[in-house]
């Protein structure tokens, strides 16, 4: 006869296995890119060693959703000691395009945050297989320890994630600022 708690066990396990995000289990891709101010980057290496926010967007509607993310951490006191990297994902547009995207998405970024807003025009397949994407109109966040490990994810609007996100922060070793009153 198998126990009650085996079978219990088991059936836990298998449905763990089956809903936890291939983000939580991959490598951040290697792929490099350009920040909106010019330099080029490989976002793997600039977080290395840091707790870090990612935001990205695969569409133009996840675009938006993604600088509505942005928007909101930056007004968040909680999150204030962390780097937010925003990460635009345009391999899917013709070539002669992406020069006007780009300077399309530059005026709507603030100077002092271009250096963190990541554009990308290459491997969208693993960087969609990272971010486990199944919605592309849905901005797509992680929180990053310093050692690389996913410490949070989701999808969606700020307004309902974002105090996820706020709690997970001592998990990914993120200093909380004392003085956020949220």
């Amino acid at each position: 006869m198998v126990s009650t708690k085996l079978l219990l066990g088991s059936a836990l396990a298998l449905a763990t296995a089956i809903i936890v995000p291939q983000c939580l289990s991959q490598a951040l891709p290697t792929t490099a890119g350009d920040t909106l101010s010019g330099k080029p980057i490989v976002l793997a290496d600039a977080i290395r060693g840091h707790a870090a926010v990612l935001v990205a967007g695969f569409s133009r509607a996840g675009g938006s959703a993604s600088g509505s993310w942005v928007k909101s951490i930056h007004g968040d006191p909680a999150l204030a000691g962390i780097a937010v990297y925003q990460i635009a994902m345009i391999e899917g547009a013709p070539g002669f395009a992406r020069g006007m995207i780009k300077n399309g998405m530059k005026k709507g970024v603030p100077p002092a945050q271009q250096d963190y807003f990541v554009v990308l025009t290459q491997d969208e397949k693993p960087w969609r297989g990272y971010f486990d994407v199944t919605a592309d109109q849905d901005a797509y966040v992680v929180l990053i320890d310093a050692g690389g490990k996913v410490r949070w994810h989701g999808h969606g609007s700020p307004e309902s994630l974002e105090p996820q996100l706020r709690a997970a922060l001592p998990q990914a070793g993120a200093k909380v600022n004392p003085k956020a009153t949220q």
